[in-house]
């Protein structure tokens, strides 16, 4: 069954030892950030703070929902051994299925509804998320709903927000992120964009508020399909948007044409502080509502594996394979290695013509989420794709140093990768790259070197007796 709130899932993490309560006192000036960090570096359970320095008993930071692959099975509900390749064939399967949301009256969002002089964005524990962040973020995983003025269509996405002020917050809003394009049409025809923030919903809604589907496409009935089940949402006390019914805090107000404020820096899910402090829009925050004793939900982005790594891994291959598949490519295998911060795709291949490795390539970065991935290593289908010392084997032994890199310049450029200039950052410019590991096509059988590999080299009889009588040897 489906997750009802954020609060069985943190149930149900407890039965699987992948969370880890915190009952000690924890500063949020740093040290819950810097604790969750090591957790995310060492792949330990998901820290939960119980209590937090300068805030009541109750208030909680629940930090690393999703930052392995065990917890995004389990959010799932899949076994939480579930392989990668289970998780990404379930979780294609169900994306293909969507299941519109139910709205209901009331929710336990509303336990608590504050407005006017009672929105208090302090009244949070919203951490100081990494030494040298631009201020304290309380939205890092979470989701930000707006509507398209022309079709009124709702997008529901994940962008940072950092706290200005008591009322105010500032963000990421920029093209061809979906807020971006949506921000435009409001601020050139001079209006406000009305926003909720959700925090702490259940887990499947901030999976999915990552995932970059189509423009026009509704995450909330992606959250159905991948659910089994339809969401519960409820309208929102002063805008015209509605939320997962179970969220633990939500903000709602207006995001103002015209107004700029600094915001950032902020150590990013590329493993580096890769931008700086710059002008944003602004969130006017007019309407609080939230459950009793609430829970903040952290995400502490950085050098591989969090959230980020893992939840848009997952969604960007199933988007990539799903292209692939679409344009005819006999692809066996997509693979973004989570140590790669998103910055890199493997893709494994049958080679039926030369130079498919560039029309893989070119493929994926015609795509809305292969469009960030600047690099792509393309691997013969006999490699296991997934297997990142396979994979080097390939690059190094199978890639030609001219005719196996193709790069592309003058391509969109991503602003958060650490190794773009300020130019290109400003510009929107990049470059891409493609590594052909396959044998080329023409080559006959006997001019392809033999990979000498257990798997490989021997034959099927001597493998099993040997695999057979591995005890005896002595082995475990």
């Amino acid at each position: 069954m489906p997750f009802n709130d954020i609060r069985e899932f943190i149930s149900r993490l407890e039965e699987t030892g992948d969370v880890q309560p915190i009952e000690v006192e924890v500063d949020w000036d740093i040290e819950a950030g810097g604790i969750a960090r090591r957790c995310c570096e060492l792949s330990a359970p998901a820290p939960l703070f119980k209590k937090i320095k300068d805030y009541p008993d109750g208030y909680r930071i629940f930090a690393n929902p999703l930052a392995t692959f065990r917890r995004l099975a389990i959010a799932m509900d899949l076994n939480a051994d579930a392989s990668y390749q289970e998780i990404l064939d379930t979780y294609d399967d169900r994306k293909a299925n969507p299941i519109k949301p139910v709205l209901v009256k009331d929710g336990s969002c509303k336990e608590n509804i504050c407005t006017g002089d009672e929105v208090d964005l302090f009244k949070f524990p919203a951490p100081m998320v990494h030494e040298g962040d631009g201020g304290r973020y309380i939205g890092t995983w979470h989701l930000v709903a707006t509507k398209d003025p022309d079709s009124n269509w709702v997008n529901w996405g994940m962008y940072r927000l950092m706290i200005h002020t008591k009322n105010t917050l500032g963000g990421f809003i920029v093209q061809p992120q979906h807020i971006g394009v949506i921000f435009d049409k409001y601020e050139a025809m001079n209006k406000p964009m009305e926003f909720a923030i959700a925090i702490a919903p259940e887990p499947i809604s901030t999976l999915v508020a990552t995932s970059g589907v189509p423009y026009g496409v509704s995450e909330v009935d992606i959250v159905g399909g991948m659910r089994g089940e339809a969401l519960n949402v409820v309208k929102c006390a002063t805008v015209d948007l509605v939320v997962p019914a179970t969220s633990e805090i939500v903000f709602e107000g207006e995001v103002l044409p015209g107004v700029r404020k600094l915001e950032g820096p902020f150590g990013e899910y590329t493993g580096y502080r890769a931008s700086g402090e710059s002008t944003k829009p602004v969130y006017q925050v007019n309407a609080i509502t939230h459950r009793n004793d609430p829970i903040l939900t952290m995400s502490c982005m950085g050098v591989a594996i969090d959230d980020s790594d893992v939840g848009l891994n997952i969604s960007y291959a199933s988007d990539i394979r799903s292209a692939l598949k679409a344009a005819g490519l006999p692809i066996t295998g997509v693979y973004l290695p989570p140590e790669a911060c998103c910055s890199l795709c493997v893709v494994a291949t049958k080679t039926p013509y030369p130079n498919i490795a560039s029309k893989i390539a070119g493929t994926i970065w015609a795509n809305k989420n292969g469009q960030w991935i600047p690099k792509i290593i393309v691997v013969d289908d006999d490699i296991d794709y997934t297997n990142l010392g396979a994979v080097t084997h390939a690059l190094a032994t199978k890639c030609h140093p001219v005719r196996g890199v193709t790069i592309l310049p003058n391509t969109p450029g991503n602003p958060l990768i650490p190794y773009y200039t300020m130019e290109e950052k400003l510009l929107g410019l990049g470059s891409n790259m493609v590594f052909d590991c396959t044998w080329p096509a023409h080559w006959p059988d006997e001019e392809r070197a033999q990979l000498s590999s257990f798997d490989m080299i021997y034959s099927r009889g001597m493998k099993e007796k040997i695999l057979q009588n591995w005890s005896k040897y002595g082995f475990k």
